[in-house]
């Protein structure tokens, strides 16, 4: 209210515009904030359980970590590289496979035998990262290493080996000698990588009348085999009935040999017991034995015995028999 009694509104002061300065300073604080932000985001680092990862400080490998959340310094003082290495990776030779197709890339497919013979050998490789380190820091490209290194032992393998060997029965043995000579040379080199298993896709003659003729070769060995494998079954077979029929005359031949040293044992035990009854009375045991041995060889015959001393009186009338006939026939 003024002199005259009147009211008056009072009037604000004038709002301060911001500075161009305050406009910079909030800049630069908001653009420092994002900076630390997007700093902090970065010292921190994710490895999945397929992966090691490889920490290096200013260019020099650090550390080597698993899986799981790790973290690292911020401003490229520590770099990270992600390795996959519990993965099976794979190497064609010989061919090359888009999905259910395949090209076959004879560059690398054709060798010469050791009989010198030309043959088209496709071979599957698989491999893993042993040592990340190694697979990043000692070599440039260790893929390709590996390949060169394969391709030069399979074709010094199929080198020495015969041309049946590579294309019917020898093929484990290839893959066997291939991997165990890329194996003791990665050793030597350790470029971080290993190998896990080498076999042989497909091997073929160069030439389709020389394909028909191993195919004929192939079968006709097929055949030997179904023919052994017939001629064993039944070997088999008859095995079993001819060692029942050995043992059956085994048995029987033993059971005659104890059946006769039973009646030898027991003819000694007759003999050693008459030889002690003839010990003890020669005389009566002659004559038993003498009238025994009459019985058994005249059975038919009557045998009287005549009891009477030497020098007597009595006398015998002959035949017997028919005396006693009569005499019943005259009672009668």
């Amino acid at each position: 209210m003024d002199e005259n009694g009147t009211y008056r509104l009072s009037q604000e002061p004038p709002k301060k515009k911001p500075s161009f300065r305050s406009w910079i300073r909030t800049a630069v604080i908001a653009a420092v904030c994002l900076a630390v932000l997007a700093q902090g985001a970065t010292c921190f680092y994710t490895v999945d359980d397929k992966q090691q990862a490889v920490v290096t400080t200013f260019g020099k490998v650090t550390d080597v970590n698993e899986a799981g959340v790790h973290f690292k310094l911020p401003l490229g003082i520590q770099q990270v590289r992600k390795v996959d290495v519990n993965v099976y990776q794979q190497i064609e030779l010989g061919y090359i496979s888009s999905g259910t197709d395949y090209t076959v890339n004879e560059s690398e497919s054709a060798m010469i035998t050791g009989d010198y013979n030309i043959v088209n050998v496709d071979f599957f490789v698989e491999y893993k990262i042993s040592d990340p380190v190694q697979y990043l820091y000692s070599s440039n490209d260790p893929e390709l290493i590996l390949k060169n290194l394969i391709q030069s032992q399979v074709r010094n393998v199929v080198g020495s080996s015969t041309v049946d060997a590579v294309l019917t029965d020898g093929k484990e043995n290839i893959q066997m000698q291939v991997r165990d000579l890329v194996t003791e040379i990665l050793e030597e080199y350790d470029i971080g990588l290993s190998l896990v298993d080498v076999k042989i896709q497909d091997a073929e003659p160069p030439t389709q009348e020389v394909i028909e003729a191993f195919k004929s070769v192939e079968t006709a060995k097929q055949q030997a085999e179904t023919v052994i494998n017939d001629a064993k079954a039944y070997q088999n077979g008859q095995l079993p009935k001819a060692q029942a029929e050995a043992d059956k005359l085994i048995q029987n031949a033993e059971y005659l040999k104890q059946s006769r040293i039973n009646q030898a044992q027991e003819q000694v035990a007759m003999f050693q017991a008459m030889y002690t009854q003839y010990a003890q009375n020669p005389a009566i045991t002659r004559s038993r034995m003498y009238y025994e041995t009459i019985s058994q060889v005249l059975p038919g015959v009557k045998l009287y015995i005549n009891t009477s001393q030497s020098g007597s009186d009595m006398q015998m009338l002959l035949p017997l028999e028919s005396l006693v006939t009569d005499k019943g026939g005259a009672e009668e």
